[in-house]
């Protein structure tokens, strides 16, 4: 549903500027960490093209950079000069951008026979590059190592022992790679048709990121949650999303946190697990508080609950709703396929902030 609405979008949008009409404030609040004065995130465009597309607080683009196909996510270099971007799954390339130019400085092929799945994290010295991928002839699930020292020459790769990863992000720890292992087999010349739904294994991955141990493998209540986005919050408490793959009159929960070496998960009430719609694209924890966020742009809402009790604090109606970024403060920033970027925190209303002629895709970066 929301690939096609995005589609209708890009067909009807007129070209025009890219600068942001804000709606609610003079400046967009700023985001929580680093380079708090910039947004950046993978975008279709009026023309029916696609890039990255960074802006200001002020709404004005900063820079706007070509992509071949649709871009998913992407990450920041801890040392600061690069953004990367990868290709929505299936991907063949990832984009390595100059954050403050917008310079294209490196575009990176898939090894033969391995793909790309939208997401990648970074060492801590910013040396290393780790992006989840498939071997797709074997259908087995990868995390694929790149030397940023090296011209992002890839390195070597870690066998994830399933199929399906999708996002991937670093522990507070330094070491431990936190992986959302999807259990969903796909094929490139199947055109992303789920080819395993009666046996799918998710799960939540913990990985070395130097030896590439495995040291935990967390699997859902029901083989149909499949494990696709994942955050940890600074006290190291990781967060999983799921989006279920059984019928859609089934509401079971979607959101769930690592306590206790088991995945607990978060029931809310009926209305809003129907809003969801059985499928979360974003899950962020706040840095400064015990909140977290997530995005449906299949169900068009977004809600903020606490972490530790599981209350719900907020929920909005927003179209295609599905980026998420946390903002200095307490609040989140969602964005939509829209153009959208709306504030929404707990126990107040939704702010609408900006609009642009650009359709944001499901992650802000």
């Amino acid at each position: 549903m929301a690939e096609l609405n995005r589609r209708q979008l890009l067909k009807a949008g007129a070209a025009g500027s890219l600068a942001a009409t804000l709606t609610g404030c003079g400046l967009l609040p700023r985001k929580a960490g680093h380079h708090p004065d910039q947004y950046t995130g993978a975008v279709g465009l009026p023309d029916g093209g696609f890039g990255v597309c960074a802006i200001d607080r002020s709404g004005q683009p900063l820079w706007q950079s070509p992509m071949k196909t649709r871009g998913h996510s992407g990450c920041i270099r801890p040392t600061g000069e690069d953004v990367v971007f990868f290709e929505r799954r299936p991907g063949w390339t990832f984009y390595v951008i100059d954050q403050a130019t917008g310079q294209r400085r490196h575009q990176v092929r898939a090894a033969e026979g391995e793909h790309f799945v939208g997401h990648g994290v970074f060492s801590p010295d910013g040396r290393w590059l780790y992006a989840t991928g498939s071997r797709y002839q074997q259908g087995e699930g990868i995390v694929i190592v790149y030397d940023a020292h090296q011209g992002y020459r890839r390195s070597h790769s870690f066998d994830l022992h399933g199929v399906g990863p999708h996002q991937i992000t670093l522990h507070p720890d330094g070491q431990t790679l936190v992986i959302g292992l999807g259990g969903i087999l796909t094929h490139p010349d199947y055109d992303r048709i789920k080819l395993n739904l009666d046996t799918m294994e998710p799960a939540l991955v913990l990985m070395d990121r130097n030896s590439g141990e495995i040291r935990g493998r967390f699997r859902p209540d029901h083989h149909w949650q499949s494990t696709r986005h994942v955050d940890v919050a600074p006290t190291g408490r990781v967060y999983v999303a799921y989006q279920y793959q059984g019928p859609l009159y089934e509401t079971p929960p979607l959101l769930a946190r690592l306590e206790e070496g088991k995945l607990r998960e978060y029931r809310f009430d009926a209305d809003t697990q129907a809003s969801l719609a059985n499928y979360i694209a974003s899950v962020i924890a706040h840095p400064e508080n015990d909140l977290v966020a997530a995005a449906s742009p299949v169900g068009g809402t977004a809600i903020v609950f606490e972490g530790q009790s599981g209350k719900l604090r907020a929920k909005a109606e927003i179209t295609d709703c599905a980026g998420v970024q946390a903002l200095a403060g307490g609040d989140f920033l969602i964005s939509s396929g829209q153009g959208k970027l709306v504030r929404l925190g707990a126990d107040k209303p939704p702010q609408e902030l900006a609009q642009l002629p650009v359709y944001w895709d499901h992650h802000l970066v």
